[in-house]
């Protein structure tokens, strides 16, 4: 999908890095086909040289919202800029800056890594075989498989196709790297190859990739937006999200559960009780709005009515995943 760019007869060298600000702007994006709308009003920031979660379930939109950023499709509503410039209107100058990786990276079998590299390299680069041999092996031990360069891609694991496939997009020296559920396919080793590449590449470049898989996300990006049906729920740093979801504590206690849950309740201060029951035990995951009075009041409350004993109580400290499901069924109800 990337544009041929021709440089010097040297070797290969890329586009000059955008400099601050925003790589990725979109204001008020959507996309219908037809009576279905499968992105609504989306606004999204991505600062430069971050590691971008995209995420959202299954149908979100995410890859909808990533064909628009790269010109592959046309916005009902709003707009999208990559660099500065429109999605639409510029969408082949964007593409010589973007590196793309789809969610099912295709490959000819018969060729080997170092082969598929020079082959990509030379819609980009003219010039000396010897600088294209040079980016070739330069980016495949970017992405850890210098050892297997010589091994045709048909006897490839799913991760180290994936790692060819960032190998491929990030060839050209992209300003930014746009990745569609890299790691979605992956055993557990796998992934883990796959974020550690991204890790490395955040001193080269911008990645912004989509995914569902929250361990993901909260391991390797410093920004998040969270889509939910279309529509974006959320958008923030990691730390920020994680800070501003409010404060919880967990209470588990033996005996009378649906009275230490009304005790609970009443507290004005309280936004939420989930109890969870098992083995005559019943953990309560508490939300509260303020801190203090948490801390002074809600152990002592439920002591003083004496109904069930408490086994167990403190902070609950939440992940990602706990913020994403609050705002995902908080979006839904």
């Amino acid at each position: 999908m990337q544009t041929k760019v021709v440089h010097s007869t040297s070797e290969p060298t890329g586009p000059a890095p955008a400099r601050g600000g925003d790589v990725i702007r979109t204001a008020g994006l959507s996309k219908r086909f037809g009576d279905v709308t499968a992105l609504r009003d989306l606004d999204l920031a991505v600062p430069h040289h971050s590691i971008f979660g995209f995420l959202g379930p299954n149908g979100a939109g995410k890859t909808t919202a990533i064909k628009l950023l790269l010109g592959l499709s046309r916005p009902s509503g709003g707009s999208a800029a990559i660099f500065g410039l429109d999605s639409v209107g510029d969408s082949l100058a964007i593409r010589t800056r973007v590196g793309y990786l789809a969610q099912d990276p295709r490959f000819y079998p018969h060729m080997t890594a170092r082969e598929t590299l020079e082959f990509t390299a030379r819609f980009f680069y003219t010039g000396p075989d010897e600088g294209i041999r040079a980016r070739a092996d330069e980016t495949l031990e970017l992405v850890g498989l210098e050892d297997k360069a010589d091994r045709p891609v048909r006897g490839f694991s799913g991760g180290e196709r994936q790692r060819l496939g960032i190998a491929q997009a990030q060839v050209n020296h992209p300003e930014l790297l746009i990745l569609d559920e890299p790691a979605a396919a992956l055993d557990p080793l796998g992934r883990r190859d796959v974020l550690d590449v991204m890790e490395r590449l955040r001193a080269h470049t911008t990645v912004f990739y989509s995914t569902h898989i929250l361990d993901d996300v909260q391991r390797v990006s410093d920004h998040v937006a969270i889509l939910d049906h279309g529509r974006l729920v959320a958008s923030a740093s990691t730390a920020e999200l994680l800070d501003n979801s409010g404060s919880g504590y967990r209470l588990t206690v033996t005996g009378d559960g649906e009275a230490t849950r009304r005790v609970l309740g009443s507290h004005r201060w309280v936004t939420d009780v989930t109890p969870v029951s098992r083995d005559g035990l019943t953990t309560f995951t508490v939300g509260v709005a303020d801190e203090n009075a948490a801390d002074a009041q809600l152990l002592r409350s439920v002591l003083a009515d004496g109904s069930a004993v408490v086994t167990a109580f403190g902070r609950n400290h939440l992940n990602l995943e706990d913020v994403f499901l609050r705002l995902v069924e908080g979006h839904a109800r």
